[in-house]
């Protein structure tokens, strides 16, 4: 349930966040993750169903009851949907409220002519990487992503998180969390971690995240994968775990791996990267402007399941090597991928857009 306590007088909310889809997502996290930090320097509110208590929220029920205008004129509706494009739309022009619209894209693929029309209808344009900016068909302000870094940062005893979470106390560990399904490339982890298990005596891996309905089957064959390999002992399945437990999770890693087919952004690697854990991925989302070639990670193209594995290989029989890499890529994050950084750019961004007749 909403706290009420938390969501500012309606009359004094500047930027309004909508949130509309019940089932947890990239969106969904980027929304929670950054409206209380937002909340911190501009009157922000999210607008969705079931969000945690800490992110203020105006129920979408109390939207067509807002004043027509906000504290300083307009306000901005900040969307990040097809959905919510269109839900700014029709309440600026249908319900007459006074807003200004923004849109964050992180698609890099050629929009849909729906898309396109509601996108030309947008007062302005965030891109969150700038391969995303490139399918755009108008300027846009590129911000990437950012983390946490007080939530997201390297522990101290890793053997006793483990014990904790209840994973293997020995070892080193290669992590890859997220959606379960074939766009993720989470049957390319599999292929690579049986190999690198049979290479590497002390390798082990931790799979975590949902599967849909429509992907179970998919799950099911991977499991069956590792069993059939005998090494169900050591590449480990787990479901999605709330996002209050998730950097706990990436503490325990000793590498990441991001074998994505296709990705929007992708924040997984720099959330690695932000506890100190080094990153593989492919060359898809913004991984390539995440990712320090040969300094915090390394990059292979799409499906290449050779080079993933001599990647993941090489750093966990090189000690000094990932040790070097797990500093690098910490102070990477720290340094140019903090969840301020992302905060402070998007207000600029709603100030700008505040101060325009």
């Amino acid at each position: 349930m909403t706290d009420l306590a938390k969501i500012p007088d309606p009359a004094q909310i500047d930027v309004i966040a909508p949130n509309f889809k019940r089932r947890h997502s990239g969106v969904t996290s980027t929304v929670i993750r950054l409206v209380p930090v937002q909340a911190q320097h501009i009157a922000i509110v999210a607008s969705g169903p079931e969000l945690p208590p800490e992110v203020p929220n105006l129920p979408p029920s109390r939207l067509m009851w807002l004043s027509r205008r906000g504290p300083h004129g307009a306000r901005v509706w900040h969307a990040r949907r097809n959905v919510e494009m269109l839900a700014g739309l029709a309440l600026k022009y249908l319900a007459g409220k006074k807003f200004k619209l923004l849109f964050t894209s992180a698609a890099q693929r050629r929009h849909t002519g729906f898309t396109r029309w509601l996108i030309r209808n947008m007062d302005d344009i965030i891109a969150t990487s700038a391969k995303s900016a490139q399918y755009l068909e108008r300027p846009a302000t590129v911000i990437h992503h950012g983390v946490n870094c007080d939530d997201f940062q390297p522990v101290a005893d890793r053997a006793a998180l483990r014990r904790t979470l209840e994973l293997p106390e020995d070892g080193l560990l290669v992590g890859c969390f997220g959606r379960i399904r074939h766009q993720k490339g989470n049957d390319l982890f599999i292929k690579v971690m049986i190999r690198v298990c049979q290479e590497v005596p002390q390798a082990r891996a931790l799979m975590m995240g949902r599967a849909t309905d429509e992907h179970a089957d998919f799950l099911d064959g991977l499991k069956k994968e590792v069993a059939a390999a005998g090494l169900s002992d050591r590449i480990l399945f787990r479901d999605e775990v709330p996002i209050a437990k998730l950097a706990a999770h990436f503490q325990a890693l000793d590498l990441y791996v991001a074998p994505q087919r296709w990705e929007g952004f992708g924040l997984t690697p720099l959330e690695a990267k932000a506890c100190g854990v080094p990153a593989v991925a492919t060359k898809v989302g913004a991984f390539e402007e995440l990712i320090v070639e040969g300094g915090t990670g390394h990059l292979v193209e799409i499906e290449d399941v050779d080079a993933i594995t001599t990647h993941v290989t090489n750093l966990l029989t090189d000690d000094a090597a990932r040790h070097r890499y797990s500093e690098a890529a910490r102070a990477h994050v720290v340094g140019g991928f903090s969840i301020q950084a992302e905060a402070a750019a998007i207000i600029a961004v709603y100030r700008r857009l505040l101060d325009t007749p």
